[in-house]
């Protein structure tokens, strides 16, 4: 038995959504599937009856693209609400979410709890120099800003900052209560570490990428492996002796469709061969 993850499947592309047929059957494997399935509750469910016939288990963690709200759509969830909406839906199909009960995993390298996490970002991964408030005036002089900013509603919170400390202060005391003999596996499709957001194309994507409060949960919470997505920057980087695992697919252009989605789960437990102390460099970032 063994536990992959792939994130960012994002099957609003023609592509995507056709190479997802074209998965193995992987028996008893589990999947973690890192955030940013689709924007639309029906591209999860295709994902999740699609997977969960070639997987023992499915683990899902939202990511932005999850959250957005269309637009001029009366009546559409936002925040919370819709989060909660999908939640609803994972547990539908039988995928554990970031508010289930965490896992046990017994396979190769356990045993270790597999924890989901939704943590969300506070615009905290940006340089000391830039102030908080100035930091989204500060990306758009790069002519960089994210979706969210029109797409992602934090209700009932005042600010996607206050949601994002909501869900540390809560997560964080979920993490406190496992047995501090075991070790654990972080899920989070946000970074969980600024150093880890290397974005040389649009570096000032970065406010959109995580939340200095998670930098050290790897040492906090005794993390064997931490698996994230969002930077479609694929690769392996270590921490304090920890592997971090960026897994994203990403769009059509970021990937080879020829080699189908399989070449692409990214093996978490047991770890890669020969897995680099370098991290590997992916073909570009999202937005």
């Amino acid at each position: 038995m063994r536990l992959w993850a792939i994130g960012d499947l994002h099957l609003g592309h023609a592509a995507n959504r056709a190479a997802l047929d074209g998965v193995s059957d992987h028996g008893d494997d589990w999947l973690i599937l890192a955030g940013d399935v689709g924007e639309r509750p029906a591209q999860l469910v295709a994902a999740f009856e699609i997977l969960g016939r070639r997987f023992g288990r499915l683990l899902w963690v939202p990511g932005n693209h999850e959250l957005w709200t269309p637009p001029r759509q009366p009546g559409a969830l936002r925040g919370e609400a819709r989060y909660r909406r999908l939640v609803e839906l994972c547990r539908r199909h039988g995928v554990i979410t970031p508010e289930d009960p965490y896992p046990l995993w017994e396979g190769p390298e356990g045993p270790l709890v597999v924890a989901p996490l939704f943590l969300l970002y506070d615009y905290s991964f940006r340089p000391a120099e830039v102030a908080a408030e100035e930091v989204v005036a500060w990306a758009q002089r790069e002519d960089v800003l994210c979706t969210d900013e029109l797409l992602l509603h934090p209700d009932p919170y005042p600010s996607r900052q206050a949601w994002c400390a909501a869900r540390c202060a809560l997560t964080a005391r979920r993490l406190e209560a496992i047995d501090p003999a075991l070790d654990t596996v972080l899920i989070n499709h946000w970074p969980l570490r600024y150093d880890l957001v290397n974005l040389p194309r649009i570096p000032r994507f970065s406010p959109w990428c995580g939340t200095r409060a998670s930098e050290d949960w790897h040492r906090r919470f005794r993390a064997r492996v931490v698996v994230s997505g969002h930077l479609h920057v694929r690769g392996t980087a270590w921490r304090d002796g920890v592997r971090f695992e960026e897994v994203s697919l990403g769009y059509p252009r970021q990937w080879d469709p020829a080699r189908g989605i399989d070449a692409y789960l990214r093996p978490i437990l047991p770890g890669p061969m020969g897995a680099s102390r370098a991290p590997r460099r992916g073909l570009g970032p999202m937005r």
